[in-house]
């Protein structure tokens, strides 16, 4: 039996090797690389066009619906998304469907990598469901025939340097003047880990 080939693509290595381990763990599923970002990304698809594609939306140099609109326009595949931004009903979920996105898996904000590893069945078996997904009509419509491959520079042109709209990253700032290093520690000390 043919086993089901998966490009896994996310900015996290917890996340990468978690959905890595969880796949192969799966006889009938290949995990053929994992990639950081898209531009990683394509440099794998020239080499070995996957099945099914598991996508994160936010990633660094280029976000994951960008990556997914430029990917089906030029050479269609299966691809799941896989972020915490991709629940019911919010625009990051319609945009990804709009896209091309043949399923959502939903990342939780905090212990993803434990939730991934519960999620174990599930994952599976929407990646393996991705896989029979018929892009016929997307096929039809793309630039190139399914026989070539995809080159980096013309799936990836650089990067515009434009922010993504909507994140999970969180940044605080917190200022002390001279004194203020300890009620600082404290303050820190106080923060969950």
């Amino acid at each position: 039996m043919k086993k089901v080939r998966v490009l896994v693509i996310d900015d996290s290595a917890s996340v990468r090797q978690a959905m890595t381990a969880i796949l192969s763990a799966d006889p009938e599923i290949q995990v053929i690389a994992a990639a950081a970002d898209p531009f990683a990304a394509a440099r794998y698809i020239q080499e070995e066009v996957p099945d099914v594609i598991t996508l994160d939306v936010e990633m660094p140099r280029m976000d994951g619906i960008t990556f997914l609109r430029k990917l089906m326009a030029q050479r269609p595949l299966p691809v799941v998304m896989c972020s915490s931004l991709v629940e019911e009903g919010s625009e990051t979920l319609l945009q990804a469907l709009e896209a091309g996105a043949v399923d959502v898996i939903l990342k939780p904000r905090v212990g993803v990598a434990d939730h991934l590893n519960e999620a174990h069945m599930m994952i599976r078996e929407t990646v393996k469901g991705a896989a029979k997904a018929r892009l016929g009509a997307r096929r039809a419509q793309a630039k190139l025939s399914p026989a070539q491959k995809l080159t980096a520079d013309a799936v990836l042109p650089p990067p515009t340097g434009r922010a993504m709209s909507r994140t999970t990253e969180m940044v605080v700032c917190i200022g002390a003047s001279t004194g203020g290093t300890e009620a600082l520690r404290e303050v820190l000390e106080a923060l969950p880990a």
